[in-house]
């Protein structure tokens, strides 16, 4: 997956979770990136977000999102997205999460957009 803008970097990675699509969502990823699968936890690196996504798809979850600002300076852009996970736990009970992300992302020499800092908790 290539995402042509900053905006649609959000769009398509909450496509590729909601599909389940963890190898798709993790291309949207600089290979260098941060995430933080909970307040306050960061990992580093695709091969350790890959483990917290996993998570995230074992949940079968429906993510949405309203990108609520960008602002962005050359080639790097900060994207705020106010965002609601649905799904389904280990045990079958109902999951609903949701949050305001503070999103880094960076254009490549490619033209595409990759996700550099990830931090779905980062403005709630």
């Amino acid at each position: 997956m290539k995402a042509q803008s900053p905006e649609q970097v959000i769009e398509l990675f909450a496509s590729a979770v909601s599909r389940g699509d963890v190898a798709g969502a993790l291309t949207l990823y600089d290979p260098n990136a941060t995430f933080a699968p909970q307040p306050g936890e960061w990992v580093r690196g695709v091969d350790a977000i890959r483990g917290a996504l996993e998570q995230f798809a074992a949940l079968k979850p429906t993510l949405t999102g309203e990108i609520t600002k960008v602002v962005a300076a050359g080639d790097v852009a900060l994207v705020m997205n106010r965002w609601q996970l649905t799904g389904t736990g280990p045990d079958g009970t109902p999951v609903a999460i949701a949050g305001h992300s503070a999103d880094v992302v960076r254009q490549d020499a490619d033209g595409g957009w990759r996700v550099l800092i990830d931090d779905p908790w980062g403005s709630s």
